[in-house]
């Protein structure tokens, strides 16, 4: 099957030039679609490969998969139970099901094919990727996440990691039915957004900030204004007044780069009712406490952090980057003053994602931090954590 596969491919390839392929303006697929279709059924009988409905519906697919999508991984992409696609070489391609990673059955023709799955992504947004600059993000057309690393920062050859996001975004109450959190933490949750509290999202990797980020979102009123700004777009959101912003990295010259603080201070100036930043990762962290201080309430953000008292400690040290000189102690008072609500997430052992902890800034006490758990039916406990006058 496979060597009949490959002598297919290289037939077609052969048809296509002489055929009106070529001649068809880019954005008629339909039409290509048909003549690689009727290339590959010729090539079938030409060969005289004796192939039974089935295997012929598969080379089938196969094919258009490779001329028109991402090739074998295609079938990964169109599986919405996984949420990672990880290619680390040709012979090892991983993927994650439920929060847990395993290698799939998908190996590929060599690095060649690595690098044209590269070009096919990247390709199309205008960007460029090489050894001189041998790592990008970037994302595919239905807003999965993929970064690129190459030579010689990989000792492994090409790179590609794909994130992947279902076609319809979870609603808090499927994360409610799947128990990622319980129905007071979502009652309390909807409630923030709409009464406009600023919340930041905390959690490590692969946790579920952004699909909880979505989730929560949808108790946004509807005639509200709302700008994301993103890294990568990833971001669904189901309102029809959003504005979506997307950093640039640098050109060849090396010139051009737009950064999430220059999106975040001409975010400003259009006139925001909520501001929601994928993740802040720099020094975007001090332009976002001010901006919560200076009447934008209600923005939502995330950032990778082992609990609530570490997501703030890093927002400290992310504003403390900004070249600005302010004191420790006036950030933390910035902080105190513009946070309100903070929710951090685990992934268990097993993969299974859950918010561990529901965290509120009591400004009562010159801002102190309580921890407050809403998970059980008890009533909440709390500690103070955080304090400007540390």
């Amino acid at each position: 099957m496979k060597e009949a596969y490959i002598k297919l491919k290289e037939r077609v390839r052969e048809k296509l030039p002489a055929s009106d392929y070529a001649t068809l303006p880019a954005d008629d697929a339909g039409q290509k679609r048909k003549l690689v279709l009727r290339a590959a059924r010729e090539a079938v009988w030409e060969e005289g490969f004796i192939l039974n409905p089935s295997e012929m519906q598969d080379m089938m697919q196969k094919l258009l998969d490779e001329v028109f999508g991402f090739g074998q991984l295609e079938s990964l992409l169109r599986d919405e139970e996984i949420t990672e696609i990880m290619v680390n070489d040709p012979a090892r391609v991983y993927i994650e099901k439920n929060g847990v990673i395993l290698p799939s059955e998908i190996s590929l023709e060599g690095d060649d094919e690595i690098y044209r799955l590269i070009d096919r992504i990247i390709g199309p947004l205008g960007l460029h990727v090489d050894e001189a600059s041998p790592y990008i993000d970037a994302r595919l057309p239905d807003g999965s996440r993929v970064n690129v690393i190459l030579p010689p920062l990989s000792l492994l050859g090409p790179v590609l990691t794909i994130r992947k996001f279902r076609s319809n975004p979870y609603t808090i109450e499927e994360l409610e039915s799947m128990r990622t959190l319980s129905s007071r933490q979502a009652d309390f949750l909807k409630k923030s957004v709409r009464e406009k509290k600023s919340i930041v999202i905390s959690g490590g990797a692969g946790t579920g900030k952004t699909t909880l980020l979505n989730a929560i979102s949808s108790s946004i009123a509807a005639n509200e204004r709302i700008i994301t700004l993103e890294d990568a777009a990833e971001l669904r959101l189901q309102q029809s007044h959003v504005i979506p912003l997307e950093t640039r990295p640098p050109n060849l010259e090396g010139r051009g780069e737009i950064t999430l603080r220059d999106l975040l201070r001409n975010a400003l100036r259009m006139r925001p009712d909520r501001i929601i930043i994928g993740e802040v990762r720099g020094p975007e962290a001090l332009d976002l406490l001010q901006a919560l201080n200076t009447g934008h309430r209600g923005s939502i953000t995330t950032v990778h952090a082992n609990s609530p008292y570490d997501a703030l400690s890093r927002l400290e040290t992310m504003a403390l980057t900004s070249g600005i000189g302010l004191p420790s102690r006036a950030i933390r008072e910035q902080l105190a003053q513009a946070i309100d609500v903070l929710v951090h997430l685990e992934r268990g052992a097993t993969g299974k994602r859950r918010v561990s902890e529901i965290s509120v800034m009591d400004r009562s006490s010159t801002g102190e931090f309580h921890l407050i758990d809403y998970s059980a039916d008890t009533p909440p406990t709390s500690s103070t954590r955080f304090s400007p006058e540390r």
